[in-house]
């Protein structure tokens, strides 16, 4: 009996260190036309912590498969998510018809990107599969080309993609748009093991009418702004096709199957919203990033001023609105974890939130290498880094080298990418020199030097914005 007790005791354990609370329920990789709503379903996939997307690829269809991969990279690099990775199907199996309104509308800025630089989709899936065991989800927001010559092509891709989600007019349906850009593929696609959920549109009423504009407006996330972009823009307003809920409904089926009336047939499944009401709260949902809790002790991190200390709570509205809330409430923990606000422990978290955007993680996601050593006040930025990414040496995500010169700089490894981030010299500099004159003139034992030093802390954390402070450089 004590050693089947002690056998259970093991395995609780065992599951219960091996459960991550933050780990995402929803892996995906999503295959684009370039249409208008495929812009939003995009922009909801990357909104929601529940879901990590691990790449996406571009193909023919509302647009070129050069023209979409346009689209996506200058929407990506929009949201500073240059990590992701975007390949490019140029297969000519179906002649684009360009739609006007979906290549009229600007989903970022355009300079710069090449299509004829875009690796081929093959390889990024391949890539993708090698790095991530986790089972994925595939999203097909077009055609069925890019599964399909991924199935025929990628051994892994039958093993670890679990279910193609296809935003379609139904299974039986030859004349939808998003069948006929691939027949072919379609057909064989719906013969194979991997189930295929087929989510239908709600194409039968304006779901983008003012009164839901209007909850949208209210969100004011960066994702959400981009939304209403499109709904303010000639494209939005005046196509009636951007007024209709059509690929938008992939991922509020994602979190919410339940919305849905499910039809089985065989290995596959149509999938057709029967809640509007419950739909389009899940849309608002999505966007606002309400997918998961948050934090794991506390409910809500407080936002009201009157919470923080007096000399802190003018500056509370102007960093979260100019830094967003994920850089204030890492900072507050990582100075309250540091025991004092201090300069290099804010730009820890500065560099370890932009390191989460450009690979457009959660945290406790990738592994950090830092190198700013174990002295003060420079070593003070691993504090801000490990809070900021769930790095910890607990975890056995974060390794501080010491071996080396120190400097302000961390490497960030993620599904086998590995990225450097290294605050600006000139920032560096100044920062460094006015601690040690504040050092020189009053000491570490004095009081003013530490009021000082909290309100350089405040001032910087202000100021700085992540967007511009570091160099970053792919290894």
């Amino acid at each position: 009996m004590k050693k089947l007790t002690l056998l259970l005791l093991f395995v609780l354990l065992a599951s219960v260190s091996s459960a991550h609370p933050w780990k995402p329920n929803h892996y995906v990789i999503i295959d684009t036309d370039g249409g208008l709503d495929d812009m939003r379903s995009i922009c909801m996939f990357l909104a929601s912590p529940d879901v990590r997307v691990l790449g996406i690829t571009v193909s023919p269809g509302a647009l070129s498969a050069e023209d979409a991969y346009i689209k996506v990279k200058s929407l990506l690099n929009s949201f500073y998510h240059e990590g992701i990775p975007v390949g490019i199907n140029r297969t000519k199996i179906f002649n684009s018809p360009g739609f006007p309104a979906a290549k009229s509308f600007i989903w970022g800025n355009e300079n710069g990107i090449d299509p004829a630089k875009a690796p081929e989709f093959i390889k990024v899936i391949r890539q993708i599969l090698s790095a991530e065991k986790t089972k994925i989800s595939f999203i097909s927001l077009g055609g069925m080309s890019s599964a399909y010559e991924s199935l025929t092509n990628i051994p892994e891709f039958k093993i670890q993609v679990k279910q193609i989600v296809w935003s379609c007019n139904g299974l039986n349906d030859k004349n939808g748009f998003n069948y006929k850009i691939d027949k072919a593929s379609a057909s064989e696609i719906l013969k194979q093991n991997i189930p295929v959920k087929a989510v239908i549109s709600r194409d039968d009423l304006d779901f983008f009418d003012k009164g839901f504009n209007d909850l949208l407006g209210r969100i004011n996330t960066r994702y959400a702004n981009k939304v209403m972009d499109l709904s303010a823009s000639s494209s939005g307003k005046d196509h009636s096709f951007a007024l209709k809920a059509n690929d938008e409904m992939v991922p509020v089926f994602i979190h919410f199957p339940e919305l849905f009336t499910n039809n089985v047939t065989d290995n596959n499944t149509e999938s057709i919203p029967s809640n509007q009401a419950g739909i389009r709260e899940a849309f608002i949902k999505i966007l606002k990033g309400e997918t998961v809790a948050k934090n794991q002790v506390i409910r809500e991190f407080p936002m009201n001023p009157e919470f923080y200390f007096e000399d802190i709570q003018p500056s509370v509205k102007e960093i979260t609105e100019k830094h967003g809330e994920d850089e204030w409430i890492a900072g507050v923990l990582a100075n309250e974890l540091h025991r004092h606000l201090g300069v290099f422990a804010i730009i820890g978290v500065k560099m370890g939130i932009r390191a989460r955007e450009y690979f457009d993680t959660g945290v406790d996601e990738f592994k950090v290498t830092s190198y700013a050593g174990s002295i003060p006040p420079l070593s003070c930025m691993n504090d801000g880094v490990q809070v900021s990414t769930g790095a910890t040496p607990g975890h056995g995500l974060l390794t501080v080298r010491s071996d080396t010169a120190s400097m302000p700089s961390c490497e960030f490894t993620y599904l086998n990418h590995r990225i450097r981030l290294t605050l600006q010299p000139g920032i560096a500099k100044k920062i460094s020199e006015e601690l040690k004159e504040i050092n020189f003139i009053y000491g570490l034992d004095s009081n003013i030097y530490w009021e000082l030093v909290r309100k350089n802390s405040i001032k910087y954390w202000k100021d700085l914005d992540r967007h511009l402070i570091f160099l970053i450089e792919e290894l």
